[in-house]
């Protein structure tokens, strides 16, 4: 007898040449969708961050007004120059509501809103729970400095 032959009651039954396949076959579709979900989840926090930064960036610009009118000319010229230089904004989308704000006298108040319904996140898989197809971030300034 020969050392590591075996004895043909020790011949092995089981066929595992398939497993990987099958494997494959029962975790891809999972995998894929927590890879595409972190894709599109991504995308929507990017142009989430850009409005922010955007309202942001029309209320400073917005400091060099003097007046409320001024202001709104100053934040809305902003967006209207700078709306389609942000990552994953579409400019033709984006509103602004400048004025000064309603609950306190002392500050210019700049909202701006996104319709994100063209962002790929809502190709996902329906049942899983998405995020508004609006974006809206404020952004408040005093008036007059310190």
């Amino acid at each position: 007898m020969l050392i590591g032959s075996r004895l043909p009651s020790q011949q092995r039954w089981v066929d595992d040449d398939g497993t990987s396949a099958v494997e494959f076959a029962l975790i891809a579709p999972v995998f894929l969708l927590i890879l595409f979900g972190v894709i599109g989840y991504g995308i929507y926090f990017g142009a989430a961050h850009s409005v922010q930064q955007l309202a942001a960036d029309a209320a400073r610009s917005a400091v060099a007004g003097l007046s409320g009118s001024e202001r709104t000319a100053l934040a809305n010229a902003f967006l209207a120059n700078n709306g389609g230089s942000y990552v994953l904004i579409d400019p033709e989308l984006l509103t602004i509501e400048a004025a000064p704000s309603a609950s306190d006298p002392d500050q210019f108040l700049v909202s701006v809103s996104y319709d994100a319904s063209s962002l790929p996140i809502w190709n996902l898989y329906p049942p899983l729970p998405l995020p508004s197809t609006t974006i809206s971030f404020s952004s408040t300034i005093r008036n007059g400095g310190v």
